[in-house]
């Protein structure tokens, strides 16, 4: 089996249950685990050094829309607030084929790996012309990272009241139908699983009560986790209790979609109420801060959520709403939004790197990832300190506040996927060539 030591790293941040940070220690990789952290570890098999570097577990990215990388930036769109900036953007995406989405996620994945991510969830929820859900799985596939993709969906156009257009919602019996299928075809539930795959209608104001109900019943039933859109502004808010005569906590509460096989994007908006709800539940949160700021949402609860033991981990959102995918860049972002609003002691750098490791991992259902301890799985994001970003800092470990934003090096399940700064699983500026080739193709029709 083979064996790869990173040996006499400057610092091993293990997000451990002790939090144990150690000076000049090893980590073990052994097939796709971590086989030990110390001193003086041996091996017949390959050396790196982690010398002038910090160690952390592989940072974990709990909501994504991978298919949007090809509409960053879009006029119309810049400085729009939510339901404005789905209505310049819909027309656009109903011209997707599956190449456009396989390319997007790729991509993607290559920007979420280079700033140290080695396990991606991705909300796809509109499927035009041929596409599915397994066109984002094989990119991942490709590339290596760990993915959990949800099969998403939109079942009320504007013909009946919803935002998209007719052309991007489909038929309820035929979305439970194919989630079935993408469940059946692709969902790994072992430990170490490669893929996962979740149920997420898109929001509880694209679909029916009936079909957020379903789909609950059928995750359950399948032993999947659910995943959708909550109280991410003062509209969503505004919309939930003319429609639904309550608040989103409430409503989700009501169709089953609160414990701890459910996570929530956003969640900007939750009362004390909501937080209570999904403490007492476990019902996990997706915290998208650049998104937030981006599309002026506000300032999500976290402290509170934290406070109170709701499960929290980052996401990066869609690229057409952050318009990055750094998720390296989302932790420091989440520690400053914080400090705004409670002040500059209500969040550590270290918390916010808790949050985008081991946090992320516990919210999508893995404790087998985000932290650096035998028997864990071997995904490790290695980060060199030695540059001018973190030039002059008293603390090399406290990287949100002076450090890399990119990785050196990252392993995903024993795999190495960047070395030296390089994606290895692909031919990233053929790629590159591709996607903007599609841009353009897009921006002139």
């Amino acid at each position: 089996m083979t064996e790869i030591l990173i040996q006499n790293a400057d610092t091993v941040l293990t997000m451990d249950d002790d939090r144990r940070v150690l000076h000049g220690a090893d980590v073990l990789i052994r097939g796709g685990e971590i086989a030990a952290v110390g001193q003086g570890l041996q091996t017949g098999g390959e050396v790196v050094s982690g010398r002038g570097c910090v160690l952390t577990p592989g940072l974990v990215n709990t909501h994504h829309h991978l298919y949007q990388n090809l509409t960053r930036a879009v006029p119309g769109a810049q400085d729009a607030l939510l339901f404005g900036w789905l209505q310049r953007l819909y027309p656009i995406w109903a011209r997707f084929t599956p190449d456009e989405m396989f390319v997007s996620a790729q991509l993607g994945l290559a920007e979420l790996a280079l700033s140290g991510c080695t396990l991606s969830s991705d909300h796809l929820y509109l499927y035009p012309n041929g596409s599915r859900l397994e066109d984002t799985i094989h990119a991942a596939r490709e590339i290596g990272l760990r993915f959990h993709p949800t099969r998403g969906a939109m079942s009320i156009g504007e013909s009946d009241g919803g935002l998209p257009p007719d052309s991007l919602v489909e038929n309820e019996s035929a979305i439970l139908d194919d989630m079935i299928r993408v469940v059946d075809g692709f969902h790994d539930a072992s430990e170490g699983s490669m893929c996962r795959v979740g149920l997420a209608p898109c929001s509880p104001f694209s679909v029916s009560r009936e079909l957020m109900r379903d789909a609950a019943l059928l995750a359950r039933d399948k032993g999947v986790m659910l995943h959708t859109h909550l109280a991410e502004n003062d509209e969503d808010i505004a919309y939930s209790q003319e429609k639904f005569g309550c608040r989103p906590g409430q409503y989700a509460e009501e169709l089953g979609w609160t414990g701890d096989d459910v996570w929530h994007a956003h969640c900007v908006k939750l009362d004390a109420q909501e937080i209570d709800l999904f403490s007492r539940t476990r019902t996990g949160v997706a915290h998208c801060p650049c998104s937030n700021c981006r599309l002026g949402s506000g300032i999500a609860p976290v402290r509170a959520m934290r406070d109170a033991g709701v499960p929290v981990g980052l996401g990066v959102d869609g690229s057409a709403s952050n318009d990055m995918a750094t998720l390296s860049a989302e932790a420091r972002q989440a520690m400053l939004l914080q400090r705004v609003a409670n002040g500059a002691d209500a969040m550590s750098a270290y918390e916010a790197l808790e949050i985008a490791t081991r946090g992320g991992a516990d919210v999508l259902g893995r404790p087998d990832c985000g932290r650096l301890e035998p028997g864990k799985r071997a995904d490790v994001a290695i980060w060199d300190t030695t540059g001018v970003a973190s030039s002059g800092s008293w603390d090399p470990a406290a990287l949100l506040l002076a450090g890399p934003i990119q990785v050196k090096h990252l392993f995903v399940e024993g795999r190495q996927i960047v070395r030296n700064g390089e994606v290895t699983t692909l031919d990233l500026p053929r790629l590159l060539e591709r996607h903007r080739s599609l841009a353009r193709k897009l921006i002139e029709d």
